[in-house]
């Protein structure tokens, strides 16, 4: 009983097994890979003038799907549930900056990581005197209180001038309101493209990075290995530096 018993378990494991595996077989016999984003996140997933999701996200989904041959179908939902959105199937991946972390690796898998986000100090370009971070004992920087940047700030001394986001602090650094803001590098590279007459700069940039991958669920190998080839193609090509540059004026994929 114990012999026919263990056969028993074996074949639920193996049959577990290959139910998981098959999410590429599945993806490829439906010809759609359901890609859940925000829809609300730009530069990364937004809607433009004309009404149509675009971003830097969205156009590496596509040139994903388009490596898989099969179609793209975007799910858009709140950032809350979005992740929520993978465990009841609502989509296949989930492709929203979504930041790599040892707590999500617990739950999900990842793919290989596409973009790279890092702390910068940012200035204005007559700034002569804040050149690194330990420059910013006793100045004033413009950042949200309860940010990653904000903490960082501080700890390096900084007197915190609160704001809501990256747009208020940068705007209070024009102004000469306060003499630094430490932000995300992809915002600044954003707002920098966007606005390539701004007098601000990087001063100094942080060493390591915050890594952003395509999220999947746990147990499907063959769908992370496609994933994770059909990025590697997309960088060997030329398509990903090219939509990279498009967004960001930069490659911000290390």
């Amino acid at each position: 009983m114990k012999k026919l018993n263990a056969v028993l378990l074996l074949g639920l494991s193996l049959a577990a097994v290959a139910a998981q595996a098959d999410d590429l077989a599945d993806i490829r016999k439906a010809g759609v890979l359901k890609i859940g984003t925000e829809g609300t996140y730009a530069p990364f997933t937004y809607h433009n003038a004309a009404g149509e999701l675009t971003g830097f996200d969205v156009e590496i989904g596509q040139a994903i799907a388009k490596r898989l041959g099969v179609r793209p179908q975007f799910v858009e939902g709140k950032w809350d549930g979005l992740i929520a959105g993978l465990d009841v199937k609502r989509y296949d991946v989930v492709i929203n900056e979504v930041a790599v972390t040892d707590a999500r690796r617990q739950k999900y898998d990842f793919s290989t990581p596409y973009i790279v986000s890092k702390a910068v100090l940012i200035v204005r370009d007559d700034n002569r005197d804040i050149k690194r971070f330990e420059d910013l004992k006793g100045r004033k920087s413009a950042n949200t209180l309860t940010s990653n940047f904000g903490k960082l700030a501080q700890r390096y001394g900084a007197e915190i001038v609160p704001t809501q986001g990256f747009n208020e602090s940068v705007a209070l650094l024009e102004s000469g309101r306060v003499e630094t803001t430490i932000n995300d590098s992809l915002s600044f590279l954003d707002f920098k493209k966007k606005q390539p007459g701004s007098k601000l700069k990087v001063a100094a940039t942080e060493a390591s990075g915050e890594a952003s991958a395509v999220l999947l669920r746990k147990g499907s190998p063959e769908l992370k290995a496609a994933i994770d080839k059909a990025l590697a193609a997309i960088k060997a090509d030329g398509s990903y530096q090219k939509i990279s540059y498009k967004y960001f004026g930069a490659d911000v994929s290390r």
